[in-house]
């Protein structure tokens, strides 16, 4: 099973500082037309990233994933051709057991370069990243793993 979910209302307004209603008005990601393959997220507000500067962003959502399956989370290509917009780390790997963890419930951040040379103004419920599942293989040879994430983001190398 795969899905999307809202982080809850209390890590709602613990990440983002945003009110009960701002958290009724977004919806988990949704896919554009019927051969799209990214499943878009949206902005929770409205905001704007001037050129060379840097945003963490919260989506407010979570995935939770089978266990041989990652969500891969890209910028929307419009943004990068057009805008000169990047995700920081390129592509955002999101494992299975980042769902529901210790430290904020999985909840899904980005961070977004503007290398280009206006600034790129946002409206709540634009479309800012798409994420795509997809399965993934390990080796033939590989020890079993017992250690599992204690918490959120980085956690794995803890």
């Amino acid at each position: 099973m795969r899905k999307f979910e809202k982080i809850s209302l209390e890590q709602f307004k613990q990440d983002t500082g945003l009110t009960e209603k701002e958290y009724e008005l977004y919806h988990t990601p949704k896919r554009s037309t019927k051969y799209s393959a990214g499943y878009d997220f949206m902005a929770l507000t409205d905001f704007t990233i001037n050129p060379n500067e840097i945003k963490l962003i919260p989506t407010g959502i979570k995935a939770d994933m089978n266990e041989d399956e990652v969500l891969m989370i890209y910028i929307r290509s419009s943004l990068g051709f057009k805008f000169n917009l990047r995700m920081c780390n390129q592509t955002g790997i999101i494992d299975k057991d980042y769902y529901n963890n210790q430290d904020n419930e999985g909840h899904i951040f980005v961070k977004i370069q503007n290398e280009g040379n206006k600034p790129k103004e946002f409206k709540q419920g634009e479309n800012i990243v798409q994420g795509i599942f997809t399965k993934f293989l390990t080796v033939d040879d590989e020890e079993t793993i017992e250690k599992e994430r204690s918490g959120g983001f980085g956690s794995t190398n803890k």
